[in-house]
């Protein structure tokens, strides 16, 4: 549901539409939200709309009280686009692009949600003092439905979508997140980000990952204990590699598990991002990566790995912002 009721202070709230159609050709990404500041000329709602072939990024601002949002569900509007966890309906009539259609998911597999573990950070979403709070709404959905853009129809009927959303005063100091739903297993979906998260007068370096595989969710999490062995970034890849414990994903007989990841970049578009000024152009999002995932698993009593999970996934969404020197345990750019 929407956080910023009553929110005086700076607050944002964004949820993030991946949406990719059966032939791969269109990809986009569909950002709504809200910006909150004390000086209430900087308020306002916003769109961004980024085509990940062209790179081409579209800030639509709305008055603040266009954004009408439930106070019990995912249900919010603004102006008269109306955005749910089941799709959305667009009828953006701005000066560089007009959008209308209406999409729907199905069947939607969010991050499970329990009463101490209650999504994506865990217990870290109690905390009170945290600087962004995320959250995974569907790591992976089919699509129905069109979209006419700039008076092109757009046929999203059997693509597939990804959603999740962040809320807060600002972003991290430096991120890197990357995603994909498209592995040759229907079904198969990795989200995973790692950030400088401020903590009591200094901060640490905090990650979350989901592989979601086989109606089975593996998660590799700080709060969780999971242990980050390799993170290198080049000015070409990513590669990230983690330790799981048993306890974290209750899969027996196996006692560990190893994560590979190497994300190759490519070129994206500018989005804009919630800073203490306002909403600013400064991070840089693809969605014409790919990202070879290796999962294997360490069976009890042995010391041999089993491959549980292989492949690479297509049209993948990654940003890298900030500061990442101080997230990355090597940098070769």
């Amino acid at each position: 549901m929407y956080h910023g009721q009553g929110q005086r202070d700076q607050f944002f709230e964004g949820w993030y539409y991946k949406l990719v159609d059966s032939s791969q050709n269109h990809r986009w990404a569909v950002i709504p939200g809200i910006f909150k500041q004390t000086d209430p000329n900087q308020s306002h709602a916003f769109i961004q709309v980024l085509d990940g072939l062209t790179r081409q990024a579209t800030f639509h601002r709305y008055p603040l009280d266009l954004f009408q949002a439930s106070n019990s569900s995912f249900n919010f509007r603004i102006g008269a686009n109306h955005f749910h966890q089941e799709g959305l309906a667009l009828d953006i009539q701005g000066e560089n692009q007009t959008i209308s259609g209406e999409l729907h998911f199905d069947p939607i597999q969010p991050w499970p949600v329990t009463i101490l573990s209650p999504g994506a950070m865990g217990w870290y979403t109690f905390l009170p003092f945290m600087q962004t709070y995320h959250g995974i709404l569907g790591l992976d959905h089919r699509i129905s439905g069109d979209l006419t853009i700039n008076g092109n129809q757009i046929d999203f009927s059997d693509g597939r979508g990804y959603m999740e959303k962040d809320w807060g005063k600002t972003f991290p100091r430096a991120y890197i997140w990357m995603q994909s739903n498209h592995f040759s297993s229907l079904g198969t979906s990795l989200t995973a980000s790692v950030a400088t998260i401020p903590w009591l007068g200094s901060w640490f370096r905090g990650f979350i990952v989901g592989l979601f595989h086989n109606d089975r969710l593996y998660r590799f999490t700080t709060y969780l204990g999971s242990e980050l062995q390799q993170l290198t970034l080049t000015d070409k890849q990513v590669i990230w590699r983690l330790h799981g414990n048993a306890r974290t994903n209750r899969v027996h007989p196996f006692s560990g598990y190893q994560l590979e990841m190497i994300a190759r970049r490519s070129e994206g578009g500018l989005i804009a991002a919630p800073e203490i000024t306002g909403m600013e152009p400064r991070i840089v999002e693809s969605l014409t990566a790919n990202i070879e995932v290796r999962m294997s698993a360490i069976r009890s009593g042995e010391n041999k790995e089993e491959v549980l999970i292989e492949g690479i996934g297509e049209c993948a969404g990654l940003e890298v912002a900030g500061s990442v020197e101080e997230i990355v345990e090597e940098v070769d750019i």
